[in-house]
């Protein structure tokens, strides 16, 4: 008798995207936990999309992304896939995601054969082990309404994060250092194809990234209501090989807040301390009106 599909099983499959055209890709969404699609889940697919008219031997290397419009969670998402260059070392390829007869994002992608070079890089920050925290199962109810805590669990079942430490909806009132910690990797194993674990970085990477502005004012999010938020704009540079199935930590903090947006800037470590990923986003960071 088969089994049920798992949630990672159903995130794969939502990142499969049906090819209609030789550039020209089609995806479906679901429900997020607000009235949109959420926007690692576009990102991810776009990088798909680009990932899929690039040779085997050109990982990825950076992605620089535009979230122009909220996407319906009712609708396919249609990828187009511009091939910008293809280099003796580096292919960049263009994607614009559309709805309805509108761009709903837009992603450029610079992939690069490997080669040997100059190595340095940040050293992994202290943080305490990924075991030693609380599962999200464990976690989310004691900050949360038992039916918030449980759709934020539903929605991020396919990986498990982790928090270092109490999350924003956790301290609402209470401003604190805008920095953020979380671990997480696939709840399950993934295929060794080098792009699946970028794409699974890219989706994730959305999740938590703003928490830092939230934290430097005592709000809570989404969750409790007092800020509404979107992400802008998304930038990632993929400095080493990674799983996403293994523990990476996301190490996050936010430099500045103005003008109704918030930056958060992070890097991405492997548990043995390499450092995989750096990422930028600026978004949306307003305080309701009474």
């Amino acid at each position: 008798m088969p089994h049920a599909p798992t949630a990672l099983d159903v995130l794969l499959d939502l990142l499969d995207l049906e090819r209609i055209e030789r550039d020209i890709f089609r995806g479906e969404s679901r429900s997020a936990l607000v009235p949109r699609v959420f926007g690692g889940q576009v990102a991810a697919q776009a990088l798909v999309a680009a990932g899929r008219t690039v040779p085997e031997d050109r990982p990825a290397h950076s992605l620089h992304a535009y979230f122009l419009r909220p996407g319906d969670p009712g609708a396919p998402i249609v990828y187009t896939v511009d091939r910008i260059r293809d280099g003796r070392s580096f292919t960049t390829r263009r994607v614009v995601a559309v709805q309805h007869g509108q761009p709903i994002f837009h992603l450029s992608a610079s992939f690069q054969t490997y080669e040997e070079g100059l190595d340095h890089q940040a050293a992994l920050p202290a943080a305490p082990d990924p075991e030693s925290l609380p599962t999200p199962a464990e976690m989310l109810p004691r900050h949360l309404p038992r039916a918030v805590a449980d759709r934020l669990i539903e929605a991020r079942a396919a990986v498990d994060l982790r928090y270092a430490d109490v999350p924003p909806w956790g301290s609402v009132g209470e401003p604190r250092e805008p920095r953020s910690q979380v671990w997480f990797r696939t709840n399950g194993k993934l295929a060794d194809d080098p792009l699946l674990h970028v794409v699974l970085a890219t989706y994730v990477s959305d999740m938590t990234l703003l928490d830092s502005v939230l934290l430097a004012h005592g709000r809570g999010g989404w969750a409790v209501g007092d800020v509404v938020g979107a992400s802008l704009d998304h930038a990632m540079w993929f400095h080493r090989p990674f799983r996403a199935d293994e523990w990476l930590l996301y190490d996050q903090e936010s430099p500045t807040a103005s003008g109704g947006r918030g930056l958060g800037q992070a890097r991405i470590y492997t548990q043995d301390g390499r450092l995989a990923i750096s990422v930028i986003q600026e978004g949306v960071v307003r305080v309701p009106r009474d």
